[in-house]
Order: C-alpha cells, then sequence, then structure tokens
C-alpha cells in the first residue's frame, strides 16, 4: 500500500476494526452474515451447525470445503476471528484432533472463545491464541497437519505476508497442506484505492496480483500452490447499512483505543478488480491446425509471444489498461488464444479480461479461449516442430 501510514499503524487499524466488529451483538443484520457466507459457499447445515455469534460475515471463501480434513489431524486457521471456520474444522478432525485459531484482536478471541464454551470446545480440541500474524506463530515446527486462511492475507502489509508464509512453512509438517481463501486484485490497484484507509481493512487496498501472491509463496518454499478463480461477487459485503467486507461501523473496540472512522461502502464497484468470465480451453490439436495451416488461421491469433509460432505479446502488467486497444486489433479474430507457463496464471487472467470486455462491449464477433495445459504442455508435444514451434537460441 503506497501510504504514508507505517505497517504497525496499518496493523492497529486493521485490530480496531476488527475490535469494534467482534463488539457487536449477535442479533446485528444476521440475515446479512448469512447471505455472505452463503455466498461463498457454506452450506446451510454449516452455518446451522456453528454459534450464530461465530459467522461475522467477514469470509470471502469456504476453506474449510476444500482443505479434505481427516479424522486426527491438526490444524491452524490464522486470523480466526470468530471461529467459524474453526468450529466447522473440528467437527472434521474429531475429537482425536486438534484446530487452533489465532487472531490478533484480543475482542475477537474473546468472541470465539465464549462461541467454544456454547460449543462445549475445550483446548486441547479447540484453542484460541492471541497473536499478531505479523510475527513469529507460538506454534512448534512442523506440527501442523493443515492451515486454513479465509479473507485476512490481503489485510497484511507486504513485510507481513511474507512473514506469515516463512511461519507457515515451518509450522507445517512434512507433507502438510495450507487453504487460502483470499482476494487477489487482478490488475495494479488505483492510487485513490491503495491510499483508502477504509478500502485496505475493507480487504481491497491490501491485496495483490496473482504474480505476487506465487512469489511469495515459493519463496517461502511452499511447492504445488494451485489458485483458483472463485469468481464471487464482492459487493454483497456492501449490501448491509452495518457490515462491510472485512470492515465496520459499530462498538469501539476494548483492545486499541477509537475505532477509525472507516466507510462502509466504497465509491467504486470491488468487483472491477475481479475476472467474470470462464473462457473456454482449447486442446493442443485445435491450435496446431490453426497455426500449421490446415486451419482458417485467418481466424485466430494466439497472444503471449514466444514459443507458439506466429504468437503476439501483450504484457500482462497493461493488458488491462490496453483492452480497447487490443479488442480494436483482434475484434474479428473468431478466437483469441490466451496461453501462459500452465493452464493457471496470466494467461487465462487475461482471457478471462478479454473475454469481460467482449461481453460489455457487446461484442460477439470474437471470442477468447486459454490452451489447454499452457506452454509448457505445448512443447512437451511439439517441441522441436518448427512449423508449430518458435525456437528459441
Amino acid at each position: 500500500m503506497s501510504s504514508s501510514l507505517s505497517d504497525a499503524e496499518l496493523v492497529k487499524a486493521v485490530q480496531d476494526a476488527y475490535g469494534a466488529k467482534a463488539l457487536m451483538a449477535d442479533s446485528d443484520d444476521r440475515d446479512h452474515t448469512g447471505k455472505v457466507a452463503a455466498s461463498f459457499g457454506y452450506t446451510p447445515a454449516e452455518l446451522l451447525s456453528i454459534p450464530s455469534e461465530a459467522n461475522l460475515g467477514l469470509s470471502c471463501g469456504n476453506p474449510v470445503g476444500a482443505a479434505t480434513l481427516k479424522e486426527g489431524e491438526t490444524v491452524l486457521d490464522l486470523g480466526s476471528g470468530a471461529g467459524m471456520d474453526v468450529f466447522l474444522a473440528a467437527t472434521k478432525v474429531g475429537e482425536s484432533g486438534k484446530v487452533v485459531g489465532i487472531d490478533g484482536s484480543l475482542d475477537m478471541i474473546g468472541r470465539a472463545r465464549r462461541a467454544a464454551c456454547q460449543k462445549k470446545f475445550q483446548p486441547p480440541r479447540v484453542s484460541f491464541v492471541h497473536a499478531q500474524l505479523t510475527e513469529p506463530l507460538p506454534i512448534i515446527d512442523g506440527s501442523v497437519d493443515c492451515v486454513l486462511s479465509n479473507c485476512v492475507v490481503n489485510l497484511l502489509p507486504l513485510q507481513g505476508k511474507r512473514t506469515l508464509f516463512d511461519e507457515v512453512r515451518r509450522v507445517l509438517k512434512a507433507g502438510g497442506r495450507i487453504v487460502l481463501d483470499d482476494i487477489i486484485a487482478k490488475r495494479p490497484l488505483d492510487a485513490v484505492i491503495k491510499d483508502d484507509l477504509a478500502s485496505y481493512v475493507g480487504c481491497i487496498a491490501g491485496a495483490i496480483q496473482l504474480e505476487e501472491y506465487q512469489a511469495l509463496l515459493r519463496d517461502a518454499g511452499i511447492t504445488d500452490a494451485v489458485f483458483v478463480d472463485t469468481k464471487n461477487d464482492l459487493n454483497v459485503y456492501y449490501t448491509s447499512n452495518t457490515s462491510a467486507c472485512c470492515s465496520t461501523q459499530g462498538p469501539t473496540s476494548t483492545s486499541s483505543g477509537p475505532t477509525p472512522a472507516l466507510s462502509v461502502t466504497p465509491d467504486f464497484d470491488a468487483n472491477e478488480w475481479v475476472v467474470q468470465s470462464s473462457p473456454a480451453l482449447m486442446s493442443h490439436e485445435e491450435l496446431a491446425a490453426f497455426v500449421g495451416g490446415t486451419g482458417d488461421s485467418g481466424d485466430f491469433v494466439a497472444v503471449d509471444g514466444g514459443r507458439v509460432k506466429g504468437s503476439v505479446n501483450w504484457p500482462a502488467q497493461t493488458f488491462y489498461d490496453d483492452l480497447p486497444r487490443i479488442l480494436e486489433k483482434y475484434k474479428n479474430k473468431k478466437k483469441v488464444v490466451f496461453y501462459c507457463g500452465s493452464s493457471s496464471g496470466r494467461g487465462p487472467r487475461c482471457a478471462g479480461w478479454y473475454q469481460d470486455y467482449l461481453n460489455e462491449t457487446g461484442t460477439t464477433t470474437s471470442q477468447a479461449y486459454i490452451l489447454q495445459g499452457g506452454v509448457k504442455a505445448w512443447l512437451a508435444k511439439y517441441a522441436g516442430d518448427d512449423n508449430l514451434v518458435d525456437q528459441v537460441s
């Protein structure tokens, strides 16, 4: 975040906002919190199985639903809030398992512990620990089977993100796994958003792009990361008068003094930074027919540059802003095929932006596709074929 605020000030602002949220009555806007949870994949049965005060409408996914938790496992929830995912995880790992929730807000920890008493969950099966995620975690090395986190990493300053992923790697067992639900920026955020404290506490201004996220995981030694774009509607947070994505106006937090005056609803569309479309996949064989001249070569263009014969380059960093120019150039190409190193990453993201723009402008003469398996699979199949592959020296 390009702001005059220090990392410590950003962390405090987040703690104050969340502390205030934790002090809100359970009855405050329960319909809204249920709607948010449902929109991000929580089932009615799951929501009925947890104390109602554990759901504060702050999630951006359902990590427990994707974690494949097993009986007896040890689970760590980073930024556990009022305990929603901790309680769901506890039912998965059973009485022989352990779930630890860590949160930086004392008020959140207090709320979660009260909810745990209501469910008769006690340590060591369920524990809530007050600790900062930007500092070394109070967890033993190699002791955790699965790390969960739900719409929290974006709230940490960049160095805090680095520290957290290093700590995740430290506490995971060999073969352990991490399941994160988070908000990722699909393009560089405008300065007006990055400099807005309400947008930071609201889970937007601290979001980073996919390549940055991948680099942080890689630098921490976390491998085999798979990213899935859920294409959820972020504006669901702003349908209430009392709640917003990860931010709130409400009681003053007991832990940090006055709560910052944060606007509930932003003056921008949160979905502007989320890809909406899901372009179709194109097989290697179909693209090879176009490149090799057996298909109608005038009907397609391959976008990314390098390795696919005749492909063109449009840098991912500026692709979104270049969309009007790109559309003008390729609006009469029936198939615009995007690729990158694999079938995930900047290629599919650019394909989604292009298809979104086609839909927004009502253009039906062109369509975005994603090369199945990316250029890695393309080279595995066609390396050495000068008719299909641009060779590099």
